[in-house]
C-alpha cells in the first residue's frame, strides 16, 4: 500500500460517519479537528481553465481534435494544468476555496460524437474512438503530469453511451447491444483508465436499463476489468434522476445509497445529504461509505492536501502567459479544416486593394469561445485578424442577426442585407463569416435555443444566414465562406470560391485565420466527424446503434468525410510497408507550399465483424517543405488487428488485413474532393 492510500485510511479512520458522508459532497466542508481545509470537486478545464477568471483559451475540444496531434494535446493539457495549480495556489493563499478553484478537472469529454446533432457534440474529440483515446491519453498526461503529485487531476467523462438527445438526458435509456458497447462506446474510457485518468463521471441516462451513475455491468467493467483505482463523479445532478426521472428508487435516500454501494464516490449535486439518512435506515453500510471517503481522500492526498507539493511555487504569471497563447494559436493555425479551394486562397495582398468581411460571426467573441470556457485577457476575432494582417481597405458588415430575421428590433426583416450587398460590391473579394455559437449548440440549460435543449434540428444554416450567403453570392464577386461551428454543417450553396471550417478557434481564431487566408500558414486540419448532405438521411436520434452512423458503417449522405482536409500544396505516400506496430512510410511534397500535413493509416480487415468501411490505426503530424521527401514511422493502435464480435469480445478474426497508408481515407468522396494520394499495402 503507497503513502496517499495509507494516510487517506488513516485520516477517515478519525472521522465520524457524519463527517465521513459530508466528504462526499462536491462541495466538501473542512473538518478542522483533522487540518482538513474546504475542498469543492467542480473544476473544468476542457480547453483552457474554465469559469474562474482570466486564463488562456485554446480551441473547443473538437477544433483540437482536427489537428490529429498528439503531441500538442500533450503540451496543452499541461498549460491548462499550470494554470489550474497557479490559480489553486493564489485562491488558496487568500482562503478562497469556492467552486472552479480546484485541482480536479472535469475534462475530457471521451463520448463519442455519433450524430452532429448532439448539441455538447463539440466538447468531444470526434466521432472515432481511436482518435478519441489517442487525443484523451495525452491530454490527462498532460493534465496530470508525472511528479510524485499529480499537478491537477484529469476525469474522463461521460460513463457511458452518451450523445444526446439533451432534452431526454435525465430520463433517456440508450440501448445498446454488446458489439457497439466495446467497440465504440467504452474504447476511449478503458484507454483512459488503463493510462492512469483520476476520475471517472457518470453519465445523466441509463444504459440497457439502469443508471449510468449505478450500472452495474458498467461498473463490474470499470472497477473489476479494468482495475480503475482512482474516483467516480456523478455528473451534476444525476443522482437526483433516480428517482425523479428514471424511477428505479423512491426516494433521495435510496438513491443516495444505491450510488454509492455501486462505486459512485462523489456527488456533483445534493442528493448524499442523504447518506446519514440512508445509513440510519440501514440501507448502505458505513463500510460502502468509507471505501468512497478513502477514495476521495486518496486523490486529495495525491493533489498535495496536507503536505508540500512540487508545484507550490507555479508562479501567477504562468496564467495567459506569451507561451501558453503562443501555444493556442499553433492550435488553432492546425485545427482549421480547409474542405473547398477553388486554386483561389491563399490571398496575395499585393493583388488585392479591398476585402469585405461579412456575417454575424465575423467580430463575434462567441464564435471563438465554445463552451465551457475561461475568460482570455485579448481576444482576436476574425475581423481584426483580418485588418490586423491587411494593409488595403476592410469593409465590414455584420450582414444578419445570428438566428433572428433582422438585427434592429423596430426594423423590417432582413436589416443588414443591403449594407452586406453594397460592402460586397465594393470589395475585391469577401470573407463570409457565418455558422454557429454556443447558443445554438450545446448543453441543455446553458445554451438559448431551448425548443431544441441545446441540440441541432437539422444541418442548414439559420435562415437569416442562408439569405445573406445568397445575397452576397448573387454580387457575382469571389466569397471565402468561414464556418465556425462545433459540428457539421452543408450551406448548400457550391459557389463559394473556397470554405475554410473553423470551428471554435479560441482566444487567437481571427489572428489564425489571417494567417491561413494570406497563405502565412498552409492549413492542415482535418475533420474528426463526417459532414453529411442531410439530418433527413440519418438514423432517429434516439438510436444509439451504429449502424449508418460515423464514417466507419456511412453508405452515401456525405459531404466531407471524415479525416479529409486540404493544404495549399501537394503529397503523396511513395512507399510504404508495415514493419511489427507502425507503417514506414515516404511522403513526398510535390506542390511550391512548405505545409504541415496528417498522414493517416486505415485498417481494413477481412474478418466478418469488421466495420463496412476502413477504420482508423494510425496518424502522425509532419511537414514537409516545398519538394522535400522525408521517411515517417506511423506507430498503429495496439488493436489495429483486431475486430470486435457480436458477443462485444475483441480478437482476431481475419488472417488478412490491408492498410491504407494516406492523407485521407481511402475512398472515391475523398479523392474526388482533392486529397492527397495514398497507397495500400497487405499485412498478413
Amino acid at each position: 500500500m503507497d503513502r496517499f492510500k495509507k494516510k487517506a485510511k488513516e485520516l477517515v479512520s478519525q472521522m465520524t460517519a457524519e463527517e465521513k458522508c459530508s466528504q462526499l459532497k462536491y462541495d466538501s466542508p473542512a473538518i478542522e479537528r483533522l487540518g482538513i481545509p474546504a475542498y469543492n470537486w467542480w473544476n473544468e478545464g476542457l480547453h483552457g481553465v474554465a469559469r474562474a477568471g482570466t486564463a488562456t483559451m485554446f480551441p473547443q475540444a473538437i477544433g483540437m481534435a482536427a489537428a490529429f496531434d498528439t503531441e500538442m494535446m500533450h503540451r496543452i493539457g499541461t498549460a491548462i494544468s499550470l494554470e489550474a495549480r497557479a490559480k489553486y495556489n493564489y485562491a488558496s493563499a487568500e482562503g478562497d476555496r469556492d467552486i472552479y478553484k480546484g485541482l480536479t478537472l472535469w475534462s475530457p469529454n471521451v463520448n463519442i460524437f455519433r450524430d452532429p446533432r448532439w448539441g455538447r457534440g463539440h466538447e468531444t474529440y470526434g466521432e472515432d474512438p481511436y482518435l478519441a483515446a489517442e487525443l484523451g491519453v495525452n491530454f490527462v498526461k498532460g493534465i496530470q503530469g508525472d511528479g510524485e503529485h499529480l499537478r491537477a487531476a484529469a476525469c474522463a467523462k461521460h460513463f457511458a453511451v452518451h450523445s444526446g438527445p439533451e432534452a431526454l438526458r435525465h430520463e433517456f435509456n440508450a440501448e445498446v447491444n454488446q458489439k457497439d458497447l466495446a467497440e465504440t462506446y467504452l474504447y476511449a474510457f478503458e484507454k483512459l483508465v488503463k493510462s492512469g485518468v483520476a476520475g471517472v463521471m457518470g453519465a445523466y441516462n441509463r444504459v440497457n436499463g439502469e443508471p449510468a451513475c449505478a450500472n452495474k455491468k458498467l461498473m463490474k467493467k470499470l472497477y473489476g476489468e479494468w482495475e480503475f483505482g482512482g474516483y467516480f463523479v456523478s455528473d451534476c445532478w444525476a443522482i437526483s434522476d433516480f428517482h425523479t426521472h428514471h424511477m428505479v428508487t423512491g426516494t433521495a435516500a435510496e438513491s443516495a445509497a444505491m450510488a454509492v454501494k455501486a462505486g459512485c464516490d462523489i456527488n456533483c449535486g445534493n442528493t448524499y445529504i442523504h447518506l446519514m439518512a440512508a445509513l440510519e435506515q440501514g440501507l448502505i453500510e458505513e463500510a460502502d461509505i468509507d471505501r468512497a471517503v478513502e477514495k476521495a481522500m486518496e486523490i486529495r492526498l495525491r493533489l498535495g492536501m496536507l503536505e508540500e507539493t512540487e508545484y507550490d511555487n507555479i508562479p501567477f504569471d504562468v496564467i495567459d502567459c506569451p507561451e501558453h497563447n503562443a501555444l493556442s494559436l499553433e492550435a488553432a493555425e492546425k485545427s482549421m479544416v480547409l474542405l473547398k479551394n477553388r486554386a483561389f486562397l491563399p490571398l496575395d495582398k499585393h493583388r488585392i486593394k479591398s476585402i469585405a468581411v461579412i456575417g454575424p460571426n465575423a467580430d463575434s467573441r462567441a464564435a471563438l469561445y465554445g463552451n465551457y470556457q475561461g475568460t482570455a485577457s485579448r481576444y482576436v476575432t476574425f475581423l481584426e485578424g483580418i485588418e490586423d494582417a491587411f494593409g488595403g481597405r476592410v469593409y465590414y458588415a455584420e450582414g444578419c442577426h445570428l438566428f433572428k430575421d433582422r438585427v434592429e428590433g423596430l426594423a423590417l426583416p432582413a436589416d443588414r442585407i443591403s449594407e452586406a450587398v453594397a460592402a460586397a460590391k465594393n470589395a475585391d473579394v469577401s470573407v463570409l463569416c457565418l455558422g454557429l455559437d454556443a447558443s445554438l449548440e450545446g448543453e441543455e440549460g446553458d445554451a438559448g435555443n431551448a425548443y431544441a435543449s441545446g441540440d441541432k434540428t437539422d444541418l442548414r444554416l439559420p435562415e437569416p444566414q442562408r439569405l445573406l450567403l445568397k445575397s452576397v453570392l448573387d454580387v457575382g464577386k469571389p466569397v471565402v465562406v468561414v464556418l465556425a461551428a462545433g459540428s457539421s454543417l452543408n450551406i448548400e450553396d457550391d459557389r463559394p470560391a473556397a470554405l475554410i471550417q473553423a470551428w471554435y478557434p479560441g482566444s487567437k481564431g481571427g489572428k489564425a485565420l489571417a494567417e491561413i487566408l494570406f497563405g502565412e500558414v498552409s492549413p492542415s486540419g482535418k475533420l474528426p466527424v463526417t459532414f453529411y448532405e442531410s439530418d433527413e438521411a440519418l438514423p432517429d436520434f434516439c438510436d444509439y446503434s451504429m449502424a449508418q452512423r460515423t464514417y466507419k458503417n456511412v453508405k452515401g449522405n456525405v459531404l466531407y468525410p471524415f479525416g479529409f482536409g486540404l493544404t495549399y500544396s501537394s503529397m503523396y505516400v511513395k512507399i510504404a510497408r508495415c514493419e511489427g506496430g507502425e507503417v514506414v512510410c515516404t511522403a513526398e511534397n510535390i506542390g511550391d507550399t512548405d505545409t504541415g500535413e496528417v498522414l493517416e493509416v486505415y485498417c481494413r480487415s477481412m474478418g466478418a465483424f469488421a466495420p463496412k468501411n476502413p477504420a482508423l490505426c494510425g496518424f502522425a503530424r509532419i511537414f514537409l517543405k516545398a519538394g522535400e521527401s522525408a521517411e515517417f514511422h506511423v506507430k498503429l493502435s495496439e488493436d489495429a488487428f483486431t475486430d470486435v464480435d457480436d458477443n462485444g469480445v475483441r480478437g482476431v478474426y481475419s488472417e488478412e488485413y490491408l492498410l491504407y497508408v494516406g492523407f485521407s481515407q481511402p475512398d472515391e468522396k475523398s479523392e474526388a474532393l482533392g486529397a492527397g494520394r495514398g497507397i495500400w499495402i497487405r499485412r498478413r
